[in-house]
């Protein structure tokens, strides 16, 4: 009896179903880039180096890629679009676009049309976590070279700050870049800081992340900073933060112009990735009215004092976080492109 073998155009078919449902995978590049992972870790840790601040930028950029996670915040506006650089959440804010620019010009001098746009953002979040810088120990002691060796928690050498990165995880790659942008998607999807704690809620939910994953990856304002018109409202008229710290803060945030001089979202460890931001939250000392306001009497001040105290769970759960969020309608398959360069389309 004949075997039956499928046509060259069932095959065809069959091809592009299982294209189309690609499924994201920490090894996608395993075969196709074996290097990618390394020449990106490589870009941001030497990022980082030349500016502790850049760590904080690459990965706000993708947050702010991700309620969608396709690399459409990296497009600059043309003809055909207006982009998401110039809506209200990014204007002005987000940065690091260089160093994107540098990662991928390096990938892809190794492997040509191979690694996306989208892909090289959620492995620099990851690596911008992690990334440590260790300052010149001024008055070296045994228990601070200790402390080198053996990093527990931030301490003071002398002058210096030892800087210690944050948790690793296994990112999740394949994505595709998108081929277009809408700057009123960003500015109505990208939740700004005059939420409530209902309206962070429903924004993470309204995306399939849980009030943990929102929580946690509000924990990323650990390191950081924020433009004065982004927080004096709060500094000024709001009475549910700590005295000092609002005097303090009004010192480089005037009731009038200003807006934009930064100040840290961790006042304790700015450059540090720890869970500093929940102890300040506890002292109601959150800069922004949307940290602040997951700790205020709600449902999620619970888990806020948990974090506080327990930094290992917090970065468990800022981990699973990450890989939720970078989980977000990624396009897949065959859909979207690979770009040859991340600000605009092929």
């Amino acid at each position: 009896m004949a075997s039956l073998r499928p046509s060259p155009c069932a095959l065809l078919f069959l091809f592009f179903v299982a294209m189309a449902s690609a499924q994201l995978s920490p090894t996608f590049y395993n075969t196709s880039c074996p290097d990618a992972l390394s020449t990106i870790q490589s870009v941001v840790a030497d990022a980082v180096a030349n500016e502790s601040r850049m760590g904080a930028s690459l990965l706000r950029l993708h947050f702010h890629d991700c309620f969608g996670c396709d690399g459409s915040v990296l497009l600059d506006d043309t003809a055909n679009f207006t982009g998401e650089k110039n809506s209200f959440p990014n204007k002005n804010s987000i940065r690091g676009f260089d160093v994107v620019d540098s990662i991928k010009s390096q990938v892809e001098a190794i492997c040509e049309q191979v690694v996306s746009c989208a892909d090289i953002l959620a492995v620099a979040a990851r690596d911008s976590v992690v990334a440590v810088r260790t300052h010149h120990l001024l008055t070296p002691c045994v228990h601070c070279l200790f402390r080198v060796f053996f990093p527990m928690n931030p301490i003071k050498c002398g002058l210096e700050l030892l800087q210690l990165g944050g948790p690793s995880y296994t990112v999740q790659l394949g994505r595709r870049d998108a081929t277009t942008a809408s700057q009123s998607a960003a500015n109505s999807n990208l939740p700004p800081p005059t939420l409530s704690l209902s309206g962070l809620l429903s924004s993470f939910s309204n995306k399939g992340l849980s009030s943990t994953d929102m929580v946690a990856l509000s924990g990323a304002h650990t390191i950081g900073s924020a433009k004065c018109s982004s927080f004096r409202n709060r500094i000024y008229n709001e009475t549910n933060i700590d005295a000092s710290f609002a005097n303090s803060t009004k010192a480089n945030c005037p009731s009038s112009g200003g807006d934009d001089n930064l100040s840290p979202l961790d006042v304790v460890t700015p450059a540090v990735f720890d869970n500093s931001y929940f102890q300040n939250l506890v002292s109601n000392k959150g800069l922004l009215h949307s940290d602040q306001r997951l700790y205020s009497g709600g449902s999620t001040d619970s888990l806020v004092t948990t974090y506080s105290e327990d930094m290992d769970a917090f970065f468990s759960d800022f981990a699973t976080a990450m890989v939720n969020m970078g989980n977000i309608s990624p396009l897949t398959g065959t859909d979207g492109e690979i770009r040859l360069n991340c600000r605009k389309t092929n």
